[in-house]
């Protein structure tokens, strides 16, 4: 590594051909968002912006920069389905991040399947190994430091049934690389994905 340090401060911009900030923090999984509108019209977005917030209940979130049609349809229906994203979805998932007229359903333009939620109305995606059907626990307009509203808004939903390809779990237990989830990395263009020959194993302290 070298002791050389490049600094910028984000307010004056970054200086480089691309915003380092979503480079530096990843990859990052992505929530590949299934929801629908107060007619009935399916949705489906890829979010580079997802994670896990809680265990009990299970929280995962989404940030969408803009208010998006992900965003009206979950506050209207106070429901939505994660779907896994994998290597062989990729290019599909992909597809669903055109902009298209609202309305136009997204399962359809990437040629998959919509399958009923067991607990919320909104659709799972059959191709994918792993589904969340979630219920809106908060919508959070983000702010500045300065308390100034930021044209983004975090979306929580509380985990209440998961759907798991039993091909991924091997003697009970969830294989992460058996599934090669796609990650979002830097740059306009950048995923990632992951095998077991990148797994190491760390012992918390307090757990030895």
């Amino acid at each position: 590594m070298s002791a050389k340090r490049y600094y910028y401060e984000p307010a004056d911009g970054h200086g480089l051909p691309h915003d380092p900030l979503n480079a530096i923090v990843g990859p990052r999984p992505i929530g590949w968002i299934a929801s629908y509108d107060s007619h009935g019209n399916r949705n489906l977005a890829p979010y580079s912006f997802f994670n896990c917030f809680n265990y009990r209940p299970p929280i995962i979130g989404f940030a969408s920069s803009g208010w998006k049609d992900s965003v009206q349809n979950i506050l209207d229906t106070k429901e939505f389905v994660w779907n896994l994203a994998t290597r062989e979805l990729a290019e599909q998932m992909n597809e669903t991040s055109a902009s298209i007229p609202h309305g136009d359903d997204e399962f359809t333009r990437a040629g998959l399947t919509a399958v009923p939620g067991q607990k919320v109305k909104a659709s799972r995606v059959a191709e994918s190994p792993v589904n969340f059907e979630c219920r809106l626990s908060q919508c959070i307009q983000l702010t500045s430091a300065d308390g100034i509203a930021i044209d983004s808004w975090l979306v929580l939903g509380e985990v209440v049934a998961v759907h798991i390809d039993e091909a991924l779990l091997i003697d009970g237990i969830y294989q992460t690389a058996l599934a090669k989830p796609v990650l979002r990395a830097g740059g306009p263009s950048a995923y990632y994905t992951i095998d077991e020959t990148q797994r190491f194993d760390l012992i918390r302290p307090d757990a030895r």
